[in-house]
């Protein structure tokens, strides 16, 4: 079965993340050759990569019935080092985290034509890579191009795209999550990677009208689907062996910063809040994302554990005085929407929290936190950090 991307994400205040169905794949098949001249024919069938894998259960995590992240037997020493309670410290925190992309040593020449089953249906046939456009909601499509070194190839970036190497490129949201048909159209794209994140869904096929091949990603977000995307991404631009080394390195620093947090049997509860000045005020929940990096570093997701059923839910005073969050997390920009901390204490029932009272909020860059990709593992340990040792 495949998975059918919802469209509306985009719509659901720029800051959701959508939700996948299943349907069978379409019988069409279309070509890509620069803007869709070539031709397809080839003496043997192209290989076929799929674009919504299985997640990985428990990649690089181990995790207990609970849910929660289990760690090394003997573990690193916990950030916030020996005898201090993170529960007694007072005031915010930034997590900071190298934005650079390292582009891993072994990428090669991409081997085209692939055949691509696209997330919404369709069968995609790519052969040409050499002007790429990946833009999703939170860079991750892009932040994988370029760690797979194929970085000098990519001709445009979506506003969530935002590591240094990218800065220089032309900007083709700027209506922040909404592409623009013109300003693709005008960079010439020969290959196209997206997911439901973005759009107009509109303007996604009107550049598979103009002959544009475009392939649509699995758009959800966490640890789990890391694997499955670097592996899609990579098959996809026809350089599978880079995807695997970049899986291999991403693993191993993801497993690294897990081990980081501390273990024990009182785990910090921990709030994920979504803001945008004062008409977005969402408190996440199972499948936001935020859920896969709260138990990552070794807390509870505290939306999750009163319940919530949804990604993202309207705070009110009564769900977040329930959940008791020891910390708060929230996106750098977010933060700034709101006025600051002073005006996360103005959000319903914050100031009535633990969290609150102790003034616990850790902001991180939004381009980073929600991510789940190659640099998944140094968010992971800054978040711990900032968490732990501020």
């Amino acid at each position: 079965m495949r998975r059918r991307l919802v469209t509306g994400a985009a719509a659901l205040l720029a800051g959701l993340l959508a939700i996948a169905g299943c349907v069978a794949p379409a019988d069409d098949t279309r070509s890509a050759g620069g803007n869709g001249a070539g031709e397809t024919a080839t003496a043997e069938p192209p290989a076929v990569v799929d674009a919504c894998p299985d997640p990985v259960e428990g990649f690089a995590v181990t995790v207990d019935a609970d849910g929660q992240a289990l760690h090394l037997e003997e573990p690193a020493p916990a950030p916030g080092g020996d005898g201090v309670d993170p529960r007694e410290i007072v005031g915010p925190s930034t997590a900071i985290v190298d934005q650079e992309v390292v582009p891993i040593e072994s990428t090669v020449e991409p081997t085209l034509p692939v055949t691509v089953e696209s997330c919404d249906g369709e069968t995609v046939v790519v052969d040409d890579a050499s002007r790429i456009l990946a833009v999703d909601l939170y860079g991750t499509l892009a932040e994988i191009v370029f760690s797979l070194g194929l970085g000098d190839r990519v001709v445009g970036r979506d506003a969530s795209t935002g590591f240094p190497q990218a800065a220089e490129l032309p900007l083709v949201t700027p209506g922040g999550h909404d592409l623009n048909a013109e300003a693709v159209l005008g960079l010439n794209p020969s290959v196209v990677l997206t997911d439901a994140s973005v759009g107009p869904p509109e303007v996604q096929q009107q550049l598979r009208d103009a002959g544009i091949p475009v392939i649509f990603f699995d758009d959800a977000r966490d640890l789990d689907r890391i694997p499955g995307q670097i592996r899609a991404v990579a098959g996809t631009l026809g350089v599978p062996d880079a995807g695997e080394d970049l899986l291999d390195r991403t693993e191993g620093e993801v497993a690294a910063a897990v081990a980081l947090a501390p273990s024990g049997d009182d785990p910090l509860r921990i709030a994920f809040l979504y803001t945008r000045g004062g008409m977005v005020q969402l408190l996440a929940g199972p499948g936001s994302g935020a859920d896969a990096m709260i138990r990552a570093i070794g807390a509870v997701d505290v939306g999750t554990d009163i319940g919530l059923d949804r990604p993202f839910t309207q705070i009110t005073s009564e769900a977040l005085i329930e959940a008791a969050p020891d910390v708060i997390i929230m996106m750098t920009k977010g933060l700034d929407s709101i006025g600051g901390v002073d005006g996360m204490l103005r959000l319903p029932g914050v100031a009535q929290t633990p969290a609150g009272e102790k003034l616990r909020v850790v902001d991180m860059a939004d381009s980073v936190l929600l991510s789940f990709g190659p640099r998944s593992g140094r968010t992971i340990e800054a978040l711990a950090r900032a968490v732990y040792r501020p």
